[in-house]
């Protein structure tokens, strides 16, 4: 018997090492982790479970059957994150350069399947060249498979994709069909076609990093969600996030103990709008003064700005935070910041997290740029997304909610749960000077100012709305805390469903 425990425990060390200490050692001087060694920070200590050790490829073409190492290419298997149960896989680079296979893509699979079963989130740390030639259309079809069970488990479980090194070709596609995607900075990169074939195609000279860097798909292409230093800090960071996720679609917004009274004031919220209306603010004070101790985990914080997004708890419940930023573009709502909300909130919906909703939005962005750029498909999607919702919506509006961006922003009508107001809201079809403008064409500046003093008077302020019942209360600023968390509290058992329908047909 120990003649056969010493064989395990020697193709044990054998997988274990992956591609050999020579590839470690250049792993490392990338300044990368290798795919074990990331599983290790990111997985609760001794809690990892792997699967498929010792899967070898089956290929004989070209010279592989000469090159077979346990593995191939990809660690998979599962383990807790503060005593949760996750799914992950950990594409090894020192193994083929992390290509995909035929057997390869099974492991994945055989993962993903398991993680739809048990209903709990999957992780995939991506480090790779993409497709393994070699294999040709039996690593294409393996992609496909992948592909298939990323669209199956959308909304049933959350997928989270941390890109860590090279991702081209099929490997890109995998991670956008994820929830979340995050990256690594001057290390991770993505693409569909790499710098060479852009070369010989379009001519164009181009790095890897300005093509597909971190730096690019988080404030320019909007593919990745948030970006990191290093491999320690990216994989902290999704433990962090993994905090505030249910586990799948029917286990309700994870609670925590918290040390943060749910009825406390601030009474410095009372100051924080301006005495100008034109003076902008920061709306991340106000989101940092109202969750529990401080903690806000934003997505895309360097992607369209002027809109922010984000995981927060109230009362030890994880909530989902969308707020119109004054600080960037005056809060307006444009193309990128309509697609950046919508795809959160109905991730929130999709998830049962309960939305809370901060409005300062002088309306939609005007421009030949922004109608060219589909701003009304864009903007749709917003709208959409609010409106099909049915988990708790609390809304405050803070100072402007002017024309159809008030309607957008989770107001009353489009069933809002409970709507709140500070007494500096303003909300109107437009700003007083132009309403007036357009109502008193051909008045003198005189009548103009007397005019745009009464509009002030009459429309902005938020009692008109609260007078029709769109208003659920006028609230005072350093109540904020205590009111959202007692009215989530209030709204705790909501239930609500939509018509029944295969699926609706959001306008992408």
């Amino acid at each position: 018997m120990k003649h056969i425990l010493d064989e395990l425990e020697t193709r044990r060390a054998t997988a274990r090492a992956g591609g050999g200490q020579k590839r470690i050692d250049a792993q490392h001087a990338r300044g990368k982790l290798t795919a074990r060694e990331r599983l290790e920070v990111f997985l609760d200590p001794g809690s990892f479970e792997e699967y498929d050790m010792f899967v070898e490829h089956r290929s004989n073409d070209f010279g592989m059957e000469k090159q077979k190492i346990p593995g191939d290419g990809v660690v998979t298997g599962w383990g807790t994150v503060n005593g949760r149960k996750v799914f992950v896989f950990a594409k090894d680079f020192t193994v083929f350069g992390g290509s995909l296979s035929e057997t390869h893509a099974q492991k994945i699979i055989k993962i993903q399947d398991m993680a739809i079963r048990n209903r709990a989130p999957i992780i995939g740390l991506f480090d790779a060249g993409g497709a393994r030639i070699q294999e040709g259309v039996a690593a294409l079809g393996g992609y496909g498979e992948v592909f298939q069970r990323n669209v199956l488990a959308s909304g049933v479980i959350p997928q989270i994709s941390v890109i860590m090194g090279p991702c081209a070709g099929g490997d890109v596609y995998s991670p956008a069909m994820t929830d979340f995607i995050f990256m690594v900075r001057d290390r991770s990169y993505m693409f569909v076609t790499g710098p060479d074939v852009v070369k010989t195609v379009t001519n164009e000279t181009v790095t890897a990093e300005e093509l597909g860097g971190a730096k690019v798909h988080t404030s320019k292409s909007s593919i990745a969600d948030g970006a990191y230093d290093n491999d320690v800090d990216a994989l902290i960071e999704m433990r962090r996030l993994l905090d505030f996720l249910p586990g799948n679609n029917k286990e309700g917004a994870p609670e925590w103990p918290s040390f943060d009274d749910p009825e406390r004031y601030d009474e410095s919220l009372d100051t924080l709008i301006p005495d100008n209306p034109n003076k902008p603010y920061d709306i991340k004070e106000l989101i940092l003064k109202t969750v529990d101790e401080g903690d806000f985990f934003e997505i895309q914080p360097d992607f369209a700005r002027n809109i922010v997004t984000g995981f927060g708890r109230m009362d030890g419940r994880t909530v989902g935070f969308v707020a119109n930023q004054p600080m960037v573009l005056a809060g307006v709502l444009d193309s990128d910041a309509s697609r950046k909300a919508a795809r959160f909130v109905r991730f929130c919906d999709c998830f049962e997290i309960p939305i809370v909703t901060y409005v300062d939005v002088p309306g939609f962005l005007p421009g030949t740029a922004q109608e060219y750029g589909g701003l009304i498909k864009h903007g749709a999607k917003l709208l959409f997304a609010y409106a099909e919702a049915t988990v708790p919506k609390v809304t405050v509006i803070t100072r402007k909610a002017f024309g159809g961006a008030y309607d957008v922003m989770a107001s009353k009508h489009l069933r809002g749960d409970v709507n709140y107001a500070w007494p500096t809201a303003q909300i109107a079809v437009m700003g007083a000077k132009g309403a007036v403008e357009i109502i008193f064409r051909g008045a003198d500046a005189e009548g103009i100012a007397a005019k745009t003093k009464e509009y002030e008077d009459h429309f902005l302020t938020p009692f008109v709305a609260a007078e029709r019942g769109y208003i659920d209360e006028v609230i005072k600023p350093r109540s904020t805390r205590r009111r959202v968390a007692r009215a989530l509290a209030m709204l705790r058992n909501k239930r609500l469903e939509n018509p029944w329908k295969k699926h609706d047909n959001i306008p992408l």
